[in-house]
């Protein structure tokens, strides 16, 4: 597998970082049955991705993974880890939209498959509802649905400790506040973040890497909140494509998706209120928030290639 890493300039005129994985041998006319495109997680980056694009690549596929604005390579120095001005949450489903150009300009006519875990998958269902039609499909992996006023707390308090602290000021208030319980169902636990997996080598994996599991800034929680909030605004929804295909998976014991039960609220309202034609939800029973870093990873990462085979076999037929 060849990894190229390179950087297209941001919808604010910044670096993204951009990793892209195809085949070694690759001739000038092979065509990739399809394109996903990664958009990872919270204080994490696209590099994670590597092990899940070897498999779809060696089946086909070609992978495309930034890191987003705030994590990564695309952070302007380590310092600067975690730290969202206003409005990035916008500006990071720009940057998506402006990798999504970019991939078909280079890959006309082959499918492209939008691909968001976690936070990642929150920002991909802002950008279908901005930007759907220019995907054949979106999985949203270790995502959650509408949320409650526990959201409009969390931002409030950002903004309140911003206006006394500064944009830049890391908040161990907001942190515990927005991720202090996701180890509560865990016990006896090793690490405090024993809810990503049950793979104790992927979780120390995670806790080694300087890029991953920091504190952010109370600017990123204000965005991250803002984000979670306004995406399932019925103005907003109103806006998906009807026939694009979404694939949902989630673990029942990932806190994010609340164990489950958030997950299937998102089914409800793409299904039930939004009358989206092409849903499929898969919760896979015992897996924690990080599905491919699973202990099961490899039937998930089946089960995502037998989806997106299914979902560019009419393509490749026409």
């Amino acid at each position: 597998m060849h990894t190229h890493e390179f950087q297209l300039t941001s919808s604010t005129d910044s670096p993204i970082t951009i990793y892209q994985w195809k085949k070694e041998e690759e001739t000038p006319h092979s065509q990739p049955k399809g394109i996903i495109q990664i958009a990872h997680g919270m204080t994490e980056t696209g590099l994670r991705y590597a092990r899940f694009a070897e498999a779809l690549v060696q089946a086909g596929y070609i992978v495309y993974a930034n890191d987003h604005r705030g994590h990564g390579r695309s952070a302007s120095s380590m310092e600067k880890l975690g730290h969202l001005n206003r409005n990035d949450n916008h500006y990071m489903v720009e940057d998506m939209r402006i990798i999504s150009t970019y991939i078909q300009a280079e890959h006309p006519d082959v499918p492209l498959i939008l691909f968001g875990h976690s936070m990642g998958s929150f920002l991909s269902q802002m950008y279908i509802a901005l930007h759907g039609s220019l995907l054949d499909g979106v999985v949203l992996c270790g995502s959650n649905g509408p949320r409650g006023p526990e959201v409009h707390a969390g931002k409030f308090a950002a903004n309140l400790i911003t206006k006394w602290k500064g944009i830049e000021h890391r908040s161990p208030f907001i942190d515990n506040l927005a991720f202090g319980g996701f180890n509560r169902n865990f016990k006896p636990s090793k690490t405090k973040y024993d809810w990503l997996s049950r793979d104790e080598h992927e979780v120390q994996k995670y806790i080694d890497d300087p890029f991953c599991g920091y504190v952010c800034t109370v600017g990123f929680y204000y965005e991250l909140f803002h984000l979670i909030q306004h995406i399932h605004r019925p103005e907003v929804t109103a806006r998906i494509p009807k026939d694009l295909p979404v694939l949902i998976i989630a673990g029942d014991k990932d806190p994010v998706g609340n164990f489950g039960a958030g997950v299937r609220k998102l089914e409800k309202l793409y299904t039930e209120q939004l009358k989206l034609q092409h849903v499929k939800t898969i919760i896979y029973p015992g897996a924690r928030h990080e599905l491919l870093n699973e202990t099961n990873r490899d039937e998930i990462t089946a089960d995502c290639l037998a989806w997106f085979d299914e979902l560019v076999a009419p393509t490749a037929e026409r």
